[in-house]
């Protein structure tokens, strides 16, 4: 590629994110659907619980289930309901515990990570099953949401993909989120 070519596709690049700056407020060039939300998060999910036990953590997380709800009744919220389960490994044996969490956050954008994260979470609800004890799991309730909670506040629930070069670009732009029903909006900082 030679040099003057290099400058020409640099200048296009740029004129075509200035573009895309100017326009409207309302515009919204890039969004991530819950579903994306959703499939994002399980492989995360899956990723930590695999490095976790590489790290020789007893304790075992699978999801079954991630459904998320963004923006809820107009509000700049995610919903998520997670089913799944919790086992500890110990002793050649694998104990397992069903859980039911529904957890809301607030999604931010990290501009360095290039990340949306959710913080300031809050258990709605929750339940754990368990064919081994019966009893109070109130105790066990609370150190489940305590780990999920600190899951979930440093693990984003989506990355923009630096392989894809839309992506990247928007990545190189001052960048804010808003959440709309449905989907999280990706806009320019202001």
């Amino acid at each position: 590629m030679t040099e003057q070519f290099r400058k020409w596709r640099l200048l296009f690049a740029s004129v075509f994110i200035a573009a895309v700056a100017s326009g409207c407020a309302s515009f919204s060039p890039y969004s991530v659907s819950e579903g994306t939300i959703e499939g994002y998060l399980q492989d995360a999910v899956a990723e930590f619980d695999r490095q976790q036990l590489e790290n020789g953590s007893p304790l075992g997380l699978s999801l079954s289930n991630a459904d998320i709800t963004l923006g809820p009744d107009g509000r700049d919220v995610a919903v998520i309901d997670l089913t799944g389960q919790v086992s500890l490994n110990a002793l050649m044996m694998k104990l397992p515990v069903d859980i039911y969490l529904k957890v809301e956050g607030a999604p931010v954008y990290d501009s360095e990570e290039k990340a949306i994260y959710l913080r300031r979470l809050q258990l709605l609800d929750s339940r754990i099953e368990s064919t081994f004890f019966k009893g109070d799991l109130k105790p066990v309730t609370d150190n489940v949401m305590r780990v999920v909670a600190q899951m979930l506040e440093t693990m984003p629930v989506y990355r923009l993909d630096e392989g894809n070069a839309t992506q990247r670009m928007f990545g190189m732009v001052p960048l804010d989120i808003r959440v709309a029903p449905g989907r999280i909006e990706f806009i320019m900082a202001e």
